[in-house]
């Protein structure tokens, strides 16, 4: 008895899948260029940002660091994001009391030359939420 028809077009179909089915492209790993593009960036200025960010935790109140985020270091400025004008002004104050000597001297070894302030946010805050615990971090500008 001679195979059915439609079990020799299925033949056929699964032939041609086959034989025309290519190969997925040979890709070069990304381990390396990973593990470079970290050590070249992301490292160097993680160390020399973490000693900073410890001395700031040291050396500022507890009750400022809830309400203060280092925004960037570049070039020995340290970026400091402050969530209200109140805090703004209490930290404002504090540095030119004396604490940005002290942070400067603390964080010599790390090149910080000047501490910038600057009013903004860096979470979304449901209106009147004012608990650490109620922020909502983003990473979008």
């Amino acid at each position: 008895m001679p195979p059915h028809r439609d079990q020799l077009a299925l033949a056929a179909l699964a032939r041609l899948h086959r034989v025309k089915q290519a190969p997925p492209p040979e890709a070069d790993p990304l381990g390396p260029e990973f593990v470079s593009f970290f050590k070249s960036t992301v490292q160097k200025r993680h160390t020399k940002f973490a000693a900073i960010a410890e001395c700031w935790e040291t050396l500022v109140p507890a009750t400022l660091t809830a309400h203060c985020a280092l925004e960037s270091y570049a070039r020995g400025t340290l970026t400091v994001l402050v969530d209200s004008s109140s805090h703004l002004y209490e930290l404002k104050q504090l540095l030119l009391a004396g604490l940005q000597q002290q942070l400067l001297l603390a964080c010599r070894a790390a090149g910080l030359r000047k501490i910038t302030l600057r009013p903004g946010r860096w979470y979304d805050a449901p209106p009147g939420a004012d608990a650490p615990a109620d922020r909502k971090v983003t990473f979008d500008r």
